[in-house]
């Protein structure tokens, strides 16, 4: 849980606090300055004190470096605001992709959350698990997706800014809720988590 929410809070959550915030306090281009920063920020920081570099942290700096890009180069924030939309549409068919293929996505993932031998990863029930959690996510990506073009195009700006920051993390949070339940489910049957009482 630790590792999950330290990842999680480095990735998502600070970031899109950052940006929201700043985007109220000042405007729209300081925002996707300072929340492309923060993940700068925290990517040195872990290669200064030598920590392994998170999947998700890695995801985030390039979706939002490229974002950025383009925003300054067109001057649209529509740009910027569709492109999550179009990347979690790209992402879930990566996810789905990899369903056809010996390692899906959320296995080249795991590490980042819970560190397993090989001989953990390779186990019948922890391939499925994998398997299962890379179509969940391929899910989600898609709902976000719709839910992102659809607030675009129904709301104006600052009140999707709102909206979103507030649908997107709640999303998340959902998506991560089940994760973990599931995973813990699995790693209890293997013997990975102890319960209160023993194995469940």
């Amino acid at each position: 849980m630790r590792r999950l929410t330290v990842n999680l809070l480095f990735a998502n959550i600070v970031p899109g606090a950052l940006f929201y915030v700043c985007f109220i306090a000042m405007n729209v281009w300081i925002a996707l300055a300072v929340a492309l920063g923060w993940c700068y920020v925290a990517m040195l920081w872990r290669l200064r004190t030598k920590r392994a570099a998170s999947g998700l942290l890695w995801l985030t700096v390039i979706g939002l470096t490229a974002r950025t890009a383009l925003a300054a180069a067109t001057g649209s924030t529509f740009l910027y605001f569709i492109q999550p939309a179009l990347g979690d549409a790209l992402t879930a068919l990566v996810f789905l992709i990899s369903l056809l293929t010996a390692t899906p996505v959320v296995a080249r993932l795991a590490a980042d959350f819970y560190p397993m031998t090989s001989e953990v990863s390779e186990r019948p029930r922890i391939r499925r698990l994998f398997w299962n959690l890379t179509l969940l996510w391929a899910g989600i990506c898609l709902v976000r997706a719709g839910v992102t073009v659809w607030l675009l195009n129904a709301l104006s700006m600052s009140t999707f800014i709102t909206v979103k920051t507030m649908v997107s993390p709640s999303i998340a949070v959902l998506g991560a809720a089940v994760t973990v339940v599931l995973a813990v489910r699995v790693a209890r049957r293997e013997s990975l988590l102890q319960g209160r009482y023993g194995v469940a």
